[in-house]
């Protein structure tokens, strides 16, 4: 009679498991299923809305022109002055950040001692959260005026200073996820490289980055990704004028920015003006969508697999 209950309780435990199992399956397929939705209708407003503002403006005139001004006459559409002006920010930010936050993961995964690596790790994350009109304001506030002191012939709003504080803000995540890639790396590979006779220096920069390359790359390519879309540092530091231009020290206007520009309430709704916003927001994303396929492609194409 006791085993008799001791084999329906094991099996009423059973059941118990396999129900909060198939629970915990339909949670997990619902989320899966709410982000399909949700991108797929981001994907649909923008598409919708795009095709409407090419209804009114030319495809052509847009994607080759040099004169961006939709809010004043006469007005025109060309999107260039704001494309170079992402790039340069972007491109601007990976100067900054890339460089470093390699050299903060080598340092870390190499010559840090294991309290200091503590110490620095959570700097690097609070560095991760700290809200971008924040580091704006320490643009406009900080790095601006000290460039002005240095070369007075920079402008209050500058592409210089949108670069350095964006190039601040991609760090923590070149560092964090080189940091991850190297530590993935198999220590006998690097005691290889020490039996071989190598230095630390070698053995991290001839082994252990290469053996570590497509994570690193995908670092490289998630962080422009990111400078790409930054809204708030860049509208705040960097200005709102459309330009092409390469001088850094002059005030420019990126695809973020024009959309905060717009954003703000002051255009009437329909208008080709405010449907210029989903063809500036469709392109960007686009080119955020092209970074992060190439950085998908990287890793698999370098990537290293060790038993």
């Amino acid at each position: 009679m006791a085993g008799f209950s001791l084999i329906k309780s094991r099996s009423a435990s059973i059941k118990l498991a396999r129900l909060e199992e198939a629970v915990v399956k339909k949670l997990l397929f619902l989320c899966a299923g709410f982000c399909v939705v949700v991108t797929a209708g981001i994907v649909f407003i923008l598409v919708s809305e795009t095709s409407a503002f090419f209804s009114d403006v030319s495809a052509w005139d847009f994607f080759t022109g040099t004169q961006w001004t939709p809010l004043f006459e006469p007005r025109s559409f060309g999107v260039l002055p704001l494309v170079s002006g992402t790039l340069m920010i972007a491109l601007g930010a990976g100067v900054i950040g890339i460089p470093t936050g390699l050299a903060v993961a080598l340092f870390l995964n190499d010559y840090a001692p294991d309290w200091l690596r503590s110490i620095i790790k959570p700097v690097m994350e609070i560095l991760a959260g700290v809200p971008t009109v924040v580091y704006g304001y320490f643009a406009v506030t900080s790095v601006t005026p000290l460039l002005r002191s240095m070369i007075p012939d920079v402008e209050v709003f500058n592409a210089a200073s949108a670069c350095i504080v964006v190039g601040i803000m991609i760090l923590p995540m070149v560092a964090s996820l080189c940091d991850d890639a190297l530590r993935a790396v198999p220590r006998a590979l690097r005691e290889g490289g020490y039996a071989l006779g190598a230095t630390k220096f070698e053995v991290s920069s001839m082994v252990a980055i290469p053996a570590a390359l497509s994570g690193i790359i995908a670092s490289f390519i998630l962080a422009i990704s990111r400078a790409l879309g930054e809204t708030m540092a860049v509208t705040l530091a960097a200005g709102a004028t459309p330009k092409m231009s390469l001088d850094f020290f002059h005030s420019i206007q990126t695809l973020t920015s024009y959309i905060v520009q717009i954003s703000m309430g002051d255009t009437p709704h329909g208008t080709v003006e405010y449907r210029s916003i989903f063809a500036v927001g469709m392109l960007l994303f686009v080119m955020t969508l092209f970074f992060n396929l190439l950085a998908y492609y990287l890793v698999r194409r370098f990537r290293s697999v060790y038993e």
